[in-house]
């Protein structure tokens, strides 16, 4: 059954019904964007030049109350492959309904045309389904994150049987760079973090069709060594609100043949040595308790805390090698973009930093 479509959410556009332009056209404007080139969004600050930012506050979210259950179901305890967006033009929240007729079309288009679609065996069709997940926007700048379904039935599927799931999908903003936000033109919608979840075939017709209709372009969003050292202080901040009950990193050496090297950290342990190298608090009681801010410093002496132990032990420098993964009970992130959200408190948190990452690697 398909999500009641909503009528009224944050787009930071005017709500004008846009003339289709040509596919060639389309494909012209995106191929430039992915280059780099003129494009319709013209000059933009040089936002590609800067770094993560270097503090940043933590606190948890309940968004049970805020957010469709459903929604959230969804969003947590699955993992995601990520990619990043350039801005999507003239794409208007109002129109999801239209947008939902004209993928389902497009992906009918290509099956007939002979294209592999199929999931898990041969498909007689396919429903999709926009939708606005409500409750996730963190500023009045970020626009509503969108949700992407795609279901279908088996051909030998009895008449009665309900079409399954096969794919889903979303666009989201949190916590968007307000500088970057307020120079793209009033035309362009920035929704930089995009995952996925299903057939790459789907994925990439999705993707195809978006690129099409929206002029944008998408890339590959891998979770780089800093970002995960992040998320591994992050999570371990949370620990006495919520047990991350194990911190786990995954290092690959670059040694003939590569070695791999999990470590595992007692919780107790890791939040032991990230209390010690936490920077004394200026900040009153109520604050500190709510959102402290955590800085880059802190984030880079808890990292060389942990491999100095390990060094200890084992007289190997990690140091030498790369993060390629960290994983928690309150989620799990792989250098080839692939994430995972355990914990529907700390979903902002994650996708604020994730946006942060997706508008960075963007080429415009």
């Amino acid at each position: 059954m398909e999500r009641p479509q909503n009528s009224v959410v944050r787009t930071p556009i005017d709500s004008i019904v846009a003339q289709r332009r040509s596919k060639n056209k389309s494909y012209r404007q995106s191929y430039r964007s992915c280059l780099g080139a003129a494009s319709r969004l013209g000059h933009t600050p040089g936002w590609t030049a800067r770094r993560l930012n270097t503090s940043r506050r933590t606190k948890s979210h309940n968004i049970t109350e805020k957010v469709n259950p459903e929604d959230l179901a969804l969003l947590v305890k699955t993992e995601w492959q990520l990619s990043y967006v350039t801005p999507l033009y003239q794409f208007r929240h109002t129109q999801l309904r239209s947008y939902s007729r004209q993928l389902s079309a497009f992906i009918t288009a290509e099956k007939q045309q002979g294209l592999a679609v199929e999931v898990e065996g041969a498909q007689t069709s396919f429903r999709v389904s926009f939708s606005v997940v409500q409750g996730l926007g963190e500023t009045d700048d970020d626009a509503e994150t969108v949700l992407v379904q795609i279901h279908s039935k088996p051909v030998f599927a009895g008449k009665d049987e309900a079409q399954k799931l096969v794919w889903s999908g979303w666009l989201t903003c949190i916590n968007g760079n307000p500088e970057y936000l307020h120079s793209l033109p009033k035309d362009f919608t920035c929704l930089p973090l995009f995952g996925s979840r299903g057939a790459e075939n789907l994925t990439s017709l999705v993707k195809s069709w978006f690129q099409q209709t929206f002029d944008c372009c998408f890339g590959p969003l891998e979770i780089n060594q800093t970002c995960l050292q992040w998320l591994a202080a992050l999570w371990t901040n949370c620990h006495i609100e919520s047990s991350i009950q194990h911190l786990k990193m995954i290092w690959t050496l670059p040694v003939e043949p590569p070695l791999q090297i999990t470590y595992t950290v007692n919780p107790q342990d890791a939040w032991e040595l990230w209390n010690s190298v936490r920077t004394p608090s200026l900040e009153s009681r109520e604050e500190e308790e709510t959102a402290r801010s955590i800085d880059i410093e802190e984030v880079t002496r808890f990292m060389q805390g942990l491999m100095s132990h390990f060094y200890r032990h084992f007289r190997l420098d990690l140091s030498a090698g790369r993060l390629s993964q960290v994983s928690s009970a309150l989620g799990s992130a792989k250098f080839s973009g692939r994430v995972k959200m355990s914990n529907s408190r700390y979903v902002l948190t994650t996708l604020s930093l994730l946006t942060e990452c997706a508008l960075l690697k963007m080429p415009i």
